[in-house]
């Protein structure tokens, strides 16, 4: 009780000197080596994570834009084929009309010369009707011998008969190239239907080339921005290596200096005196750092500020050794602030501070923790190493 007062009783005096140390802009305060380094470590995973989907993704869009491509090229080859096609459509349906003209010219004379063989052998035997017995008689009577007589009729025959095999000559002609007409009109309907359908899938592949060019575009862009971020994500990813590297190279260089503050000169706890105001300080930052650890946790990390402050390699009064710049991220935070303002520090927090600041330690001179990682060997309580 006689404690609690007196902590309550100086709680102004070590704010003051809180508030002023964290005073120091924020960033100045960064994580610790190890925390730093396992968010390095966790980052790379991310990245390696990342970078392996971004790889998949740029695989599947490479076999995407290879099929395209492969499309692309058969529709144009389609589009040659029917393009060749319908030349040679339009060069047949121009050579049918031609055949079409000529052949309706050819109708036109054989109409024309059968109109004039019917007029020719009507006028014929009009003239035979319109000039009567009498000019038959006539005829007939004038002719000086049978033998003409004979000769004549036989002409006369002749004529006629000539007459009607001329006109029946004219008429098949005349059907048959009325036949010809319609048999090169339904040639060229045929002709005009299979160059409409030319045309139409003529139409219909070039959509379809006019689809897959976008959609090789597309992906082609999504390629070009998948290998942008890969690149990228491996620039990161060497720089998040090298991060790791050097954090490596500063935990070594801790374990060394750690080594060293062993082997320097050390104080003995009695030799140590406590400020007022000392044990709300250890608690709090025991609290920030093994609030959610096992006692024995707890104690451990109180131990570590100890030591530091018995070690003639670190600051010698506990505030020095808590505020010490880029040691303990609750500081830099402020949580380290608002848990000592607010209170929060729990009994078994001060109980492991009191034993800590009395001399008892559970990892010997140890003067630094972290959660575990691989290679780093040390003492394990609950969630952390110390080393």
């Amino acid at each position: 009780m006689k404690k609690a007062a007196l902590r309550k009783g100086k709680m102004a005096l070590v704010l003051a000197v809180i508030l002023l140390a964290c005073a120091v802009p924020a960033e100045l305060y960064a994580t610790t080596t190890q925390q730093q380094l396992e968010e390095e470590i966790k980052n790379k995973n991310e990245l390696q994570g990342e970078i392996n989907e971004n790889n998949q993704a740029i695989g599947d869009l490479k076999d995407k834009e290879a099929a395209l491509r492969a499309d692309l090229k058969s529709l144009k080859e389609q589009l040659t084929e029917v393009s060749e096609k319908l030349e040679e459509l339009e060069e047949s349906i121009a050579l049918k009309e031609q055949e079409i003209a000529d052949t309706m010219e050819e109708l036109e004379r054989a109409k024309e010369t059968e109109a004039w063989q019917y007029q020719c052998m009507v006028e014929r035997i009009q003239y035979v009707y319109e000039q009567g017995e009498t000019d038959y008689l006539e005829l007939l009577f004038s002719i000086g011998s049978f033998s003409d007589f004979l000769n004549y009729s036989e002409y006369m025959t002749a004529i006629v008969e000539y007459d009607r095999k001329m006109l029946a000559e004219y008429e098949e002609t005349r059907l048959l190239i009325e036949e010809k007409e319609a048999q090169l009109l339904a040639e060229k309907a045929e002709l005009d239907e299979y160059k409409l359908a030319a045309e139409v899938e003529k139409s219909k592949i070039a959509g379809l080339i006019s689809q897959a060019a976008n959609r090789a575009a597309e992906n082609s862009e999504f390629l070009a921005q998948a290998e942008a971020d890969a690149a990228a994500l491996e620039a990161e990813m060497r720089k998040t290596e090298e991060n790791i590297e050097a954090l490596k190279k500063k935990i070594e260089e801790e374990k060394r200096l750690s080594e060293a503050a062993a082997n320097a000169a050390w104080r003995d706890i009695s030799e140590v005196t406590f400020a007022d105001g000392d044990l709300a300080l250890l608690a709090a930052i025991i609290y920030c750092e093994a609030g959610g650890e096992p006692y024995a946790g707890k104690l451990a990390v109180g131990a570590v500020v100890i030591n530091r402050l018995l070690s003639s390699k670190y600051p010698d009064t506990v505030l020095g050794v808590i505020t010490q710049r880029k040691q303990f991220s609750p500081v830099g935070s402020g949580r380290f602030e608002v848990v000592l303002t607010a209170g929060r520090a729990n009994a078994d927090c001060y109980r492991a501070a009191e034993e800590a600041m009395s001399g008892v330690t559970n990892v010997g001179n140890c003067l630094y923790f972290r959660t575990p990682i691989e290679g780093l060997t040390g003492i394990n309580i609950g969630g952390h190493v110390f080393y």
